[in-house]
């Protein structure tokens, strides 16, 4: 069994380390960094984001440069709040059970929950190391990723990526236990650590038939989501929403996380809400999960970070520049100690 999960993953690109895929081309991103004469040419790719958004940005910037129309209702909790003024702050925001809680400087979905009831509250709230963010359960039927950019000299730009999420699960057949059918499942098979570490509890409840169970909400290609590429659905009127969303926010260059109660709303512009914006670091993660071949995501990946220059070159010579490298290498230092942090704590 070793052996076939090992051919597996040597024969499926899609199963390779990030550092894996991306050292065959990472020469590129060190022309553009020579080119440009910083280490942190994206920097000025969207100027209004703490670091062009390419890691370690919160979500309240993001939220707060997006009409209040598409973002989730949201309130911010620091740490170590005494939890009777937590409650009173959920209360006074006329949050319901279930609601989300996640950091509000965070990544992959890393201490991403709904919580169900006041006693889980309790015990996130008493364990999270950092600053945190409660919002409403968006319960929109459709989950999907955009990926857009915009030259800031052109007025109409690029849906380049679509795709729909479906959140790691497994559904009931009236017989089979959860730890049976996260056996069977190809994906959560494989994260036997993470399956027994948040699931466990529940190994030996058996499902109904058809119920559905969701493994992880968490709609990210590392976290076992399964995307389906959209591409034939983008037309002129979606590119149309995300071109007024980027002249409204100085967002140029990245992906979009929606729930939208149906595709057809989103194009016309309505019933969507945007759970995250990822910038200059955001993965054009529409190579996945469609039978691509790995020459093609190469070319796909290099389109995306040539863009990603030219932009930055632009906004550079018209009053964004780059950070110096000491600015920059600081904050990405303490970024990635942050991410180890809240890794240990998951």
């Amino acid at each position: 069994m070793q052996i076939r999960n090992l051919f597996k993953t040597l024969f499926n690109w899609e199963l390779w380390h990030f550092y894996v895929l991306y050292a065959p081309i990472s020469p590129v991103w060190l022309w553009y960094c020579i080119r440009s004469r910083s280490l942190w040419f994206f920097t000025p790719s969207n100027p209004q984001i703490t670091f062009g958004g390419f890691e370690g940005e919160g979500k309240k910037e993001m939220y707060n440069l997006l009409p209040p129309n598409v973002v989730p209702k949201t309130i911010y909790i620091k740490q170590g709040l005494a939890f009777e003024e937590l409650l009173k702050r959920v209360r006074e925001g006329g949050f319901e059970y279930p609601f989300v809680v996640k950091p509000d400087v965070g990544m992959k979905g890393i201490l991403f929950r709904i919580i169900r009831n006041e006693e889980q509250l309790i015990k996130y709230h008493a364990r999270i190391p950092v600053r945190y963010i409660v919002q409403e359960k968006v319960n929109y039927a459709e989950e999907v990723s955009i990926f857009y950019y915009r030259y800031p000299w052109e007025q109409k730009g690029v849906v380049s990526g679509f795709i729909h999420k479906e959140l790691l699960q497994v559904k009931g057949d009236g017989v089979s236990s959860l730890k049976e059918l996260i056996e069977k499942h190809p994906q959560a098979k494989h994260r036997k650590a993470e399956m027994e570490h948040r699931h466990s509890h529940r190994f030996e409840r058996v499902l109904p038939e058809g119920a559905i169970f969701y493994l992880s909400f968490a709609g990210n290609h590392n976290r076992g989501a399964k995307f389906t590429n959209l591409e034939k659905e983008i037309n002129e009127s979606l590119t149309s929403v995300f071109d007024e969303l980027s002249r409204n926010t100085g967002f140029f260059y990245g992906r979009y996380d929606i729930k939208a109660n149906t595709i057809e709303d989103l194009k016309q512009g309505k019933n969507f809400i945007i759970l995250e914006y990822n910038g200059a670091g955001a993965e054009p993660n529409h190579i996945y999960d469609c039978g691509m071949s790995l020459g093609k995501a190469y070319k796909t990946i290099l389109h995306h970070w040539k863009v990603l220059y030219k932009i930055s070159r632009y906004n550079a010579k018209n009053g964004y520049p780059c950070w110096s490298y000491k600015r920059g290498r600081k904050y990405l230092q303490a970024a990635r100690k942050h991410f180890k942090m809240l890794e240990k704590f998951d």
